[in-house]
């Protein structure tokens, strides 16, 4: 154990700053890659959320069954899974498969929209149906009322678990290297493997502290800005 961490502190000290500087660069090139998975992530969950929570919320038992049913299995199963299966059950069952980024993110997109989804529920049922009563009285139609009136107050009153999620999201990224995706965490074991250090895996965690440090402050502004629904 002393020897070990006397051999790292010896790469610590010995790295010099273009060792320094090649190092940083492949950090930061693995963390445009996480960023990718995260903004790719976002951007297909939470359109696809809305749709999954409509239909656990349908009054049609057999659609409302089906959208349980399957938020359970996901919900109910690890991540890490999901993300195998997405890989590797595509070739078997179909002959045709997708590549490892591709399947990481339908992977990735599909757990959050279930998460997302329970989310949005939580939030459309804690609207008074008072709410929707009034859009019918003022001539909106139902879309335009859900739309206009009722999905603002939804994301006033989802925020902050909707920002927990978030948060979530930029650490689980690190997942997707078990399909060989080269994200920050994979590269940060990488380079401490090679260099025999602790140093890019502490690089990493600063990282991925900035990250989630930066998606705190967004949701905390977001949230400031719809201060006006009470």
């Amino acid at each position: 154990m002393q020897l070990l961490f006397c051999m790292q502190t010896f790469t610590f000290l010995s790295l010099n700053s273009e060792g320094l500087k090649k190092l940083l660069i492949a950090m930061l090139n693995s963390t445009g890659v996480s960023i990718e998975v995260f903004i790719l992530t976002l951007l297909f969950s939470i359109p696809l959320a809305l749709v999954i929570a409509f239909g656990r919320m349908s009054r049609y038992k057999l659609i409302s069954g089906i959208t349980n049913a399957f938020l359970l299995v996901i919900r109910g199963t690890p991540l890490m899974l999901q993300l195998f299966f997405v890989y590797f059950a595509p070739p078997l069952l179909f002959n045709h498969g997708f590549d490892r980024f591709t399947a990481a993110i339908i992977a990735m997109v599909i757990n959050y929209a279930c998460y997302f989804a329970e989310i949005y529920r939580g939030g459309i049922q804690a609207i008074p149906l008072g709410q929707y009563e009034a859009f019918k009285i003022l001539g909106f139609s139902k879309s335009q009322g859900f739309f206009q009136i009722v999905l603002p107050q939804v994301v006033k009153k989802i925020i902050p678990a909707m920002g927990n999620e978030v948060i979530t999201l930029v650490k689980d990224t690190a997942l997707v290297q078990v399909l060989g995706v080269a994200e920050l965490f994979h590269v940060a074991k990488t380079q401490s493997g090679r260099l025999v250090s602790v140093l890019p895996l502490f690089i990493a965690g600063i990282f991925y502290f900035i990250m989630n440090w930066g998606v705190s402050k967004a949701f905390a502004l977001l949230e400031k800005k719809l201060g006006y629904y009470k």
